[in-house]
């Protein structure tokens, strides 16, 4: 039975919640304030939180800011006497699954509670499943995992949890999705899932690249053109909107269109009709959209490159996909579940990265995202014959950023021990600084080859030793 803790002040509204709640099979326990809920949670556990949003001694926001640090376990539902789209949309960024207002409807509040706690239920079973390699390899979990998610990697971490939040949270309406987030983060595999877990799942999802469009091409990718409407027409062609009908369409760097083809597009959003070139016959369409872009359109909109009427259109609903070096542990995750994708596409058995290896995964800036440690790690699976990924299966740029950060970490501690950080800067200390970074820098050049950097600084390998000996980087 699940259990519903309801938070209202008023307390006619929280008893008859509580007896519709109870007839309908749940578990339910009502409080008056903030601090009593606060109290409840903290000596049992509920699956879904009803609260009001105007409280005598807090309010809902507030109330879901601590109940999601504290339990984020549980999902949390917001009722208002009033409609504020704004703060609507502030509440769900926060964690709550949905806003509602007042007067409050029975097969409304049933509805939106049960979608809450299946939606609660899959993100805490992506959580507690995680996907490994290895002898700890759970296949069962794996498979459950990628049934939901497709080419999507589902983390463990808060930033993962909360992507995951959203896109559950999305999928099931008609909205429109602007995806953000630097290059190689993963728009498509999230937008790939946004529809997988949509009531569009069985019809097409067609991905388009807008940054390869040419303006003469533009037309006739997006509507499709008849046999012979210009030259070179020597067949009739179905345009991308056509073939995502009943589906989704994902526009992955939008920002690149040209502002003739965004005006195309508006009428194409707005009036759901498409006509193929040279064609007086109207389509009518049934498409979602879900675009991408890694750069800022707010900025775009301002420079005049993107019409900001086709902005709103998008931007129903948007999800921020953070650059992988933010995700924390999670790094791992990825790269374990790339080693088993490799693993099968070249019919290998590799179990486990090495803990050099490890250490240099997770310290690593990558700059190319998720796509490029699935790169990465296919190359390293490639070249792996035995059951461990080594440090010479992965490129120099990356087998050696570990050890230029650490340098560069004792370069500067040494400074700071030496100067003081109260103190100002003084020749001695410019001149210690610039000696360790011209180190720093020829190490980098031959790859941390001792006897070749020695020999680039014009000094013996002893005197280099002992000078990397100073910053507490040993031999």
């Amino acid at each position: 039975m699940k259990k519903i803790l309801i938070v209202d002040d008023e307390v006619n509204i929280g008893l008859l919640l509580s007896k519709f709640l109870t007839r309908n099979s749940f578990a339910v326990e009502t409080a008056t304030s903030g601090a009593s809920a606060m109290d409840y949670l903290s000596k049992q556990s509920f699956d879904l939180v009803l609260c009001d949003y105007r409280l005598e001694d807090t309010d809902g926001k507030e109330m879901l800011i601590k109940i999601k640090e504290k339990y984020p376990t549980t999902g949390v539902i917001i009722i208002t006497g009033y409609s504020d789209i704004k703060l609507a949309v502030e509440l769900i960024k926060l964690g709550a699954y949905d806003y509602i207002t007042k007067p409050l409807y029975p097969d409304e509040i049933l509805n939106t509670i049960n979608k809450a706690i299946e939606t609660q239920i899959a993100l805490n079973a992506t959580a507690n499943d995680p996907v490994e390699t290895g002898n700890k390899k759970d296949k069962s979990n794996n498979k459950q995992v990628q049934a939901e998610t497709g080419e999507f990697v589902v983390g463990q971490g808060t930033a993962s949890r909360d992507l995951m939040r959203q896109i559950l949270l999305v999928a099931p309406t008609s909205y429109s999705v602007i995806l953000t987030g630097e290059s190689g983060t993963g728009k498509e595999s999230v937008a790939k899932t946004i529809h997988m877990n949509s009531p569009r799942k069985d019809k097409p999802f067609i991905a388009m690249d807008c940054g390869s469009l040419t303006k003469e091409l533009a037309g006739s990718e997006f509507f499709g053109h008849e046999k012979g409407s210009f030259t070179g027409a020597l067949y009739t062609k179905i345009g991308h909107f056509e073939m995502a009908n009943g589906g989704t369409l994902f526009l992955d760097e939008v920002g690149n269109l040209s502002y003739d083809i965004q005006a195309a597009l508006l009428r194409t959003v707005q009036e759901r009709k498409i006509k193929r070139i040279g064609s007086t016959k109207e389509i009518d369409l049934d498409v979602r959209i879900i675009v991408a872009t890694n750069e800022n359109l707010g900025d775009a909109i301002q420079k005049g490159r993107f019409r900001e009427d086709l902005y709103h259109r998008f931007n129903e609903f948007s999800i921020h996909l953070p650059p992988l070096h933010l995700r924390g542990n999670d790094i791992m995750v990825f790269a374990n579940t790339f080693l088993a994708q490799a693993n099968a596409e070249l019919n290998r058995n590799v179990q486990r990265f090495s803990e050099e290896v490890e250490e240099c995964i997770l310290t690593y800036n990558w700059p190319g995202n998720v796509r490029e440690l699935k790169n990465v790690v296919r190359r390293a699976t490639l070249l792996t014959e035995s059951e461990e990924i080594q440090l010479k299966a992965l490129p120099l740029e990356i087998s050696t950023y570990a050890k230029a950060t650490a340098i560069e970490n004792a370069v500067e501690n040494t400074i700071i021990r030496s100067a003081g950080t109260n103190r100002p800067r003084d020749l001695k200390n410019a001149a210690l600084e610039a000696e360790y970074e011209t180190i720093l820098n020829v190490l980098r050049e031959v790859n941390f080859n001792k006897t070749k950097a020695a020999k680039l600084l014009n000094i013996d390998r002893k005197t280099l030793y002992n000078k990397m000996k100073a910053i507490d980087l040993g031999s």
